[in-house]
């Protein structure tokens, strides 16, 4: 009886400590007499990627993303709709099977759910979750900023054309997996018409 106790008391410790780190971000701006900034500042871009993050879903951050990091997230998911159609066209089995495990639910996401997955494959949601915390500071210069946490993680962000900002920290790593994936569909499409032209 005693153990059953401790444990509801634990769950109810670990919900409400659940529910508290969702509110942070608003919470601490209630405290602060002020409204939740505008995503055209850093401070406000930096908290919808918080609440996303905290809401696990991390789509919803797809648009606190510089435009580099939206493009190639958009470049890639069209890249592998072309090869799930030439696979799907051209390719036989077992190979066809092989690729279509590999391309297709890429191919099905919108740059937002594949940069979700990505997320999640990758470890960022992860690192993500560990990392974010208050604000500790921001620093501005020109199109760029630097939003500082109180646990000292500084996160990059650049001005986007529309005006909000948008982090910099997987843009590389993106821009990668597109050029990746152009490579990718030069080897499919000459592979698709050698087997096209099969007897």
């Amino acid at each position: 009886m005693q153990a059953c106790s401790h444990q509801n008391r634990r769950r109810v410790i670990l919900g409400a400590l659940v529910i508290s780190l969702s509110l942070v971000p608003p919470f601490y701006f209630f405290v602060q007499g002020r409204s939740f900034p505008a995503d055209t500042t850093p401070e406000g871009a930096y908290l919808r990627i918080v609440l996303a993050v905290r809401k696990g879903r991390l789509e919803e951050a797809f648009p606190y993303l510089e435009t580099e990091a939206q493009w190639a997230c958009y470049t890639t998911v069209d890249y592998h709709r072309k090869i799930v159609e030439l696979v799907r066209s051209f390719y036989p089995e077992p190979e066809r099977g092989r690729l279509l495990a590999r391309y297709e639910a890429s191919a099905a996401a919108g740059g937002e759910r594949y940069f979700a997955a990505e997320a999640t494959r990758r470890g960022w949601e992860r690192r993500l979750r560990q990392d974010l915390s208050g604000i500790a500071s921001v620093e501005v210069e020109g199109e760029r900023a630097s939003v500082q946490t109180v646990q000292g993680t500084r996160y990059p962000f650049r001005r986007r054309e529309n005006g909000i900002w948008g982090l910099t920290l997987f843009t590389a790593e993106l821009k990668a997996e597109a050029t990746a994936a152009a490579r990718d569909i030069q080897v499919i499409e000459r592979s698709a018409m050698d087997y096209k032209a099969a007897p």
